[in-house]
């Protein structure tokens, strides 16, 4: 009871600066996600339920090219929801650049209306690194859940495993089956991941300047633990341990699974009533 008292007063306050809503939210899923990450979870019906309209799903092909699924609907609606489909095996630039041109995309169709970027863990990581490299207009905030901005020491795990010496690696690529297999196409992109070391795109990404915008990390576990989850450190998850957002980040605490779940889609409605887009 203490923790929701806590949780609505730190939304009360946000409140403060703004009370409008954003018009457009941009969901981005994780490492071995996909649009349906948010629907399975309960996420998306939460939102639907409370205002904020599916829309669309919005991925890109080899070549560049932007498409849309359309949810004809939901885009007649003042608050709208876009899912993105990225190659969530990828390296982060890569993916950024997907995001990139698919938010893009999206900021033509919908040019007087703010939009809100919201990242479910490696997700949240590529968002701010798209927010990084530019993008035009810019969002109004940018909420991350359970998101590694600080990397994590699976990462770390992973590359040691699918790391080994003749003829142990040959011994695994045969009898290592698909989640094996699923680990090797990953590699580059837990180099990215494994930590802010310097030289790493991390510590680039973490020491660039960012925009002026609200951020908010939602946090897996309980605060002061070191693992927040099973994934990712809890001092990993929060955005004030970026050395460029130190004191710029509202902090949530939400549960202590790594994966989605319906509660962070209550969670995303009340935070997106406070966030002022003005």
């Amino acid at each position: 009871m203490k923790k929701f008292a806590g949780l609505l007063l730190a939304l009360f306050i946000i409140g403060l600066s703004g009370g409008a809503r954003a018009d457009v939210l941009v969901l981005i899923h994780g490492y071995l996600g996909s649009p349906g990450s948010w629907e399975q979870s309960g996420v998306a019906s939460v939102l639907e339920q409370n205002g904020w309209h599916r829309a669309g799903i919005v991925s890109t092909d080899p070549g560049g090219r932007v498409h849309l699924l359309p949810a004809i609907a939901g885009q007649k609606r003042k608050n709208k929801v876009y899912i993105v489909s990225l190659p969530s095996k990828a390296p982060l630039h890569f993916q950024a650049q997907h995001l990139q041109l698919m938010l893009n995309f999206l900021n033509q169709r919908h040019k007087d209306e703010p939009y809100i970027l919201a990242g479910h863990s490696v997700g949240g990581v590529v968002a701010r690194l798209a927010l990084v490299k530019g993008l035009n207009p810019t969002p109004h905030a940018l909420i991350t859940i359970a998101s590694p901005h600080l990397g994590t020491p699976r990462a770390g795990q992973a590359l040691d495993f699918t790391d080994s010496p003749w003829p142990i690696e040959v011994i695994k690529d045969i009898f290592g089956g698909p989640q094996y297999h699923t680990l090797k196409s990953s590699r580059s992109l837990y180099y990215d991941i494994s930590g802010p070391w310097p030289g790493s795109l991390l510590y680039h990404l973490n020491n660039s300047p960012h925009p002026k915008i609200n951020y908010v990390s939602i946090i897996r576990g309980q605060p002061f633990m070191i693992w927040g989850d099973n994934i990712v450190p809890t001092i990993s998850q929060d955005m004030n341990n970026v050395p460029q957002l130190k004191g710029k980040s509202i902090v949530y605490t939400s549960g202590s699974g790594h994966s989605l779940v319906a509660a962070d889609g209550f969670l995303l409605t009340e935070t997106l009533k406070h966030i002022s887009t003005k």
